[in-house]
């Protein structure tokens, strides 16, 4: 491994008060925070145990972990935390759920548990568009770091005083759950930083050196937290780059790198501008286009790698020959310089845009895996089959009882429910224990109570042959007894989606097939799914928004619909949020190592008809003499055409002779 350059060294030494790093792409960013660490523990004798990372992804931390493994082995490291936000926020949250108003156990409840809540309390009235602006307006309360309270204080429109109110009802009915939301694991922690001197200057001495990955994605109540856990002693280090910030539709907000010099006078700043990916045309390109930002720290990437090949600008009649001409390309490099599917990258604005590029690779037998698909886990019918595991695993699981009580539907309603929480509460029970007393069954509403009485017969009967049946025949069981298959069947439409989604639950069933009768080895079993690996695409060409491709890189890169309207995308365009575009524009730009190609179609379908389209606008931003278009060189262009109808049909022969 090369050594640390001089920039990064400075990063990694600067161990006394705040820092930011400015990390252009393909800057070495991680390896400056995993360096840091373990300078911290080897030279300046920092116990692990006082050093905290934070990220944003569970990849990111895994991936930080097991450098950071290598570069403190043994147990050197132990104590060390290396975790997402919202991990460090349930970490504080188990610490202090006495102060946080929580009992132990709590549940966390996921956007679907959320949304499920914030349905039942609007009423059946309410459409899901409704519903849903509803559940964002909360969220982005939460991610502000407003109470119910403040919420209804900074109101301004009716929409706003109505979703403040939603706030107030869903916040309440948390509590009654003793639950919280995901946007929670950020507010409640710095609430309880904020209100108690006492309490932050402990946390502060527990955590002596914070370290932030991806500082620009960073919302209000994030960046409020991490002052509350730096302190005026300020031992930050907060690596980001404001050209990469392309979350601002969930709150991200760049302007938090600038706010660091505000709130600490002391702030060193180091920008991190060699960079180890790109060749030097596919860096003149990006630096040109984001140059047109403003900013408050300008960077220059630069690289000691060669010039590389010009950027290919096409220009296709379609999306469909877009797509056609991208797999043919791929096809050809595949053959021709004997690259590897899983060295090339698709990229494109919305998910909508996979589908001729499917179709295209499909054709010529060549594998992709699309990101941004619903994952296996998170499949309604598979979720709601876990929920039943769950709770026969661990009656004490009360997120898992309140989606298990409604698959299917028992006719128990946000009444009764509220009301079997409060006594449940009472009693010292957890939700599903509390279904098991007849004395708290009969203070609820008759219908109510005798959903739950049906309920609870149920899980006692699976509870009783949990201990006998091996795990994968309980879960069919639990499919069948539960009345979910009953349920999925009313809902299909047909038979041949009902056998896609029972197929769904068999294929969950199989996941348990080694594990052996037991509850506790049930409850083991679904903690490995807690963390199973959500599909990894293997060697396969990556289809993917531009925004699912910040943080890798590839061999080479194909960015698709390149025009007005696509990209930059029409809402930014109309809603004044160019600069965003750009910015991500620049990411998938800088996701090439080696080649780069942008193309366009001249026309697309819209609204039943045809209608034209011009490039984007930011073709005009990048150097003309570092791109080659379409008829740039004649001869060149026909020959590289000759090259590729010869690979074509040599694929086709190929596939006529399987």
């Amino acid at each position: 491994m090369p050594a640390l350059n001089p920039d990064q060294l400075a990063a990694v030494r600067h161990v006394d008060g705040p820092l930011l790093v400015l990390a252009g792409a393909g800057s070495g960013k991680t390896r400056v925070i995993t360096e840091k660490i373990a300078f911290l523990v080897r030279e300046r004798g920092v116990s692990p145990q006082r050093i905290a990372a934070i990220t944003f992804t569970n990849k990111a931390a895994r991936e930080m972990r097991e450098r950071v493994g290598k570069l403190l082995p043994g147990d050197r490291g132990e104590g060390l935390t290396v975790c997402t936000f919202h991990a460090l926020g349930l970490r504080f949250l188990h610490i202090e759920h006495e102060r946080a108003g929580l009992r132990r156990g709590f549940s966390v409840f996921d956007a679907d548990d959320a949304l499920a809540q914030i349905r039942e309390l609007a009423g059946a009235g309410a459409n899901k568009d409704a519903i849903e602006a509803l559940r964002q307006l909360v969220s982005r309360a939460k991610n502000e770091g407003l109470s119910p309270e403040q919420a209804r204080e900074a109101a301004r429109s009716p929409r706003e005083r109505e979703a403040a109110a939603m706030y107030a009802r869903y916040q309440e009915r948390l509590s009654a759950f003793n639950a919280v939301d995901f946007d929670d694991l950020i507010r409640l922690p710095l609430q309880l930083l904020e209100d108690d001197a006492d309490l932050a200057a402990a946390w502060q001495e527990r955590i002596r050196h914070l370290l932030v990955d991806e500082c620009q994605d960073t919302n209000g109540a994030q960046y409020r937290l991490l002052k509350a856990l730096a302190g005026s002693r300020g031992n930050l280090t907060c690596v980001g780059d404001d050209d990469q910030s392309i979350y601002a539709w969930r709150g991200a907000n760049p302007e938090n790198l600038d706010a660091l010099a505000r709130d600490y006078p002391a702030l060193r700043v180091v920008k991190l501008e060699q960079n180890y990916r790109c060749t030097a045309r596919i860096l003149r390109a990006a630096n040109k286009l984001i140059a047109n930002n403003p900013h408050a720290h300008p960077k220059q990437l630069w690289s000691r790698l060669d010039e590389g090949a010009p950027i290919r600008v096409w220009s296709c009649q379609n999306a469909d020959a877009e797509a056609q001409r991208v797999a043919g390309e791929i096809d050809f490099l595949r053959q021709s310089r004997k690259l590897a599917p899983g060295d090339f990258a698709i990229l494109f604005r919305g998910n909508h845009q996979s589908r001729p590029l499917e179709k295209a690779l499909q054709l010529l037998r060549i594998p992709y895996h699309l990101t941004g698909g619903t994952a296996f886990l998170d499949r309604g019918e598979v979720k709601d089959l876990l929920a039943w595991l769950r709770v026969l695993a661990n009656p004490e699981d009360d997120a898992a009882f309140l989606r298990a009580i409604g698959a299917p539907k028992r006719e128990v309603g946000a009444t009764t429910l509220t009301k079997l929480a409060d006594l449940a509460r009472h009693a010292r029970l957890p939700l599903a224990r509390a279904t098991m007393q007849p004395s708290l069954l009969k203070l609820l509403p008759a219908r109510g109570a005798a959903g739950l009485a049906e309920y609870t017969a149920i899980l006692a009967r699976l509870q009783a042959d949990a201990e006998r049946l091996p795990a994968a025949e309980l879960c069919k069981q639990t499919a069948e007894r539960s009345g979910l298959l009953a349920a999925l069947r009313a809902q299909c439409k047909g038979e041949p989606e009902f056998a896609r989604r029972k197929g769904h639950l068999d294929e969950l069933a199989d996941w348990f097939r080694d594990a052996p009768p037991s509850a506790g080895s049930l409850a083991a079993q679904l903690a490995l799914l807690a963390h199973a690996d959500r599909g990894e695409p293997g060697d396969a060409v990556r289809l993917m928004s531009l925004h699912a491709a910040k943080g890798l890189e590839f061999a080479c890169v194909f960015i698709v619909g390149c025009e007005d309207g696509t990209l930059p995308h029409e809402a930014s365009l109309d809603e004044g949020r160019l600069e965003e575009e750009r910015r991500l524009f620049y990411v998938g730009i800088t996701r090439a190592k080696q080649a780069l190609y942008l193309s366009h179609s001249r026309e697309t379908k819209r609204w039943g008809g045809i209608e034209q389209r011009r490039p984007s606008r930011f073709f005009d931003e990048l150097p003309a003499a570092d791109l080659h278009r379409d008829g740039d060189d004649p001869g060149r262009d026909a020959q590289a055409k000759r090259e590729r109808s010869r690979a074509q049909l040599d694929a086709i022969a190929a596939l006529l002779r399987t």
